[in-house]
């Protein structure tokens, strides 16, 4: 490790520090809430660090699965939480976020920040459109109790059933594509490692169980914040826990783009957005049969009309194996205006 990396950790721990600390002392919402979102950006930073040095080992391909894992840690753990408390609109909302912030907003900045300093950038396009697919096939799913009950179609009284089978297909083909994606490439990520094996599976391990811990702050204070902020619960959930409980892949996927390697950078971003659908999701679907509240597929229609969008507009704009930045200018147009819907709630 040089003089950079331990500096990043040592602001990293004390970062978590500051979260607990205003938790555990009743600071104001805002603050506290301020307080973890800063320590989750900054366990973001640590983890894409190491997630480089694991890289350049494993290959990109790998790499980002196991950087995409570990980086939806908080919003796993925020999503729990939440369903405990009853939130269940807002882990819909944020579930939806997900997917959308990491294959619309931070595909978009990585476009165009890769674009605005390489040029058209290109990468692997089978397994861009392998990914594609499985984004848009994955949203479908998702989407389809929530058009069964917009729809008043005979399986709207079987919401829960339906969701079940639904979240059942969607492990079925994580499962199924996982070892297609760990074989599927072992470029390299650029530099030779400088860290050990070691150091990187203690140092992305401990980046991801703080990030669990700083999450359970997180959510504790988000709903008095979001209050005193005037934002909606659906906005709230679509926008900022998504944004923060996806902060590894906002930081990491940008840097990647921007330092020319957007095969690895398509790899970590998408591939969350990916496990989010096909893992997280389903998981916490069953999951819930446990808690007092159960968390079904049926969304808002909104937010499953947007889920489908955005799943068909990444598709388009990856199908063909290259990256601009306006394409970069597009999806973060893309996802403000998204965004902007929910201000007022779903």
């Amino acid at each position: 490790m040089n003089r950079r990396d331990l500096i990043e950790i040592g602001i990293a721990v004390l970062l978590v520090a500051a979260a607990a600390a205003a938790h555990y002392a009743d600071a104001t919402p805002v603050l506290a809430f301020g307080i973890a979102a800063l320590a989750i950006a900054m366990l973001a930073r640590l983890v894409g660090g190491a997630t480089e040095q694991l890289g350049g080992r494993l290959g990109a391909s790998t790499a980002g699965v196991v950087q995409s894992a570990l980086g939806n840690l908080p919003e796993l753990f925020i999503a729990l939480f939440a369903l405990h408390e009853g939130l269940t609109g807002v882990v819909q909302s944020a579930l939806v976020g997900s997917v959308i912030a990491n294959s619309v907003l931070v595909l978009g900045i990585a476009f165009f920040v890769g674009g605005a300093r390489n040029g058209t950038q290109r990468f692997d396009s089978p397994r861009a459109r392998l990914i594609a697919t499985l984004t848009t096939l994955a949203a479908t799913i998702l989407a389809v109790p929530s058009l069964a009950h917009a729809f008043h179609a005979p399986a709207a009284a079987h919401a829960k059933t339906l969701s079940l089978i639904c979240a059942g297909v969607l492990l079925v083909l994580f499962f199924v594509t996982l070892p297609g994606f760990l074989m599927g490439g072992h470029e390299q990520t650029g530099d030779p490692p400088r860290w050990t094996l070691r150091t990187t599976i203690v140092v992305l391990g401990s980046a991801g169980l703080a990030a669990a811990l700083v999450s359970d702050w997180f959510v504790s204070a988000l709903k008095p914040a979001t209050e005193a902020l005037g934002m909606s619960e659906a906005f709230a959930g679509l926008v900022v826990v998504a944004i923060a409980g996806n902060a590894v892949e906002n930081v990491v996927g940008v840097q990647l783009a921007a330092r020319n390697r957007p095969d690895f950078a398509i790899s970590v971003i998408v591939n969350s957005a990916l496990q989010v659908a096909l893992l997280l999701t389903p998981l916490l679907v069953f999951g819930s049969l446990f808690f007092a509240t159960t968390l079904t597929l049926v969304f808002p229609t909104l937010l499953a009309i947007v889920l489908l969008l955005g799943a068909a507009i990444t598709s388009l704009v990856v199908y063909d194996g290259e990256s601009t930045w306006e394409e970069g200018v597009i999806l973060v147009g893309l996802y403000t205006v998204i965004a902007a819907s929910f201000w007022w709630g779903a």
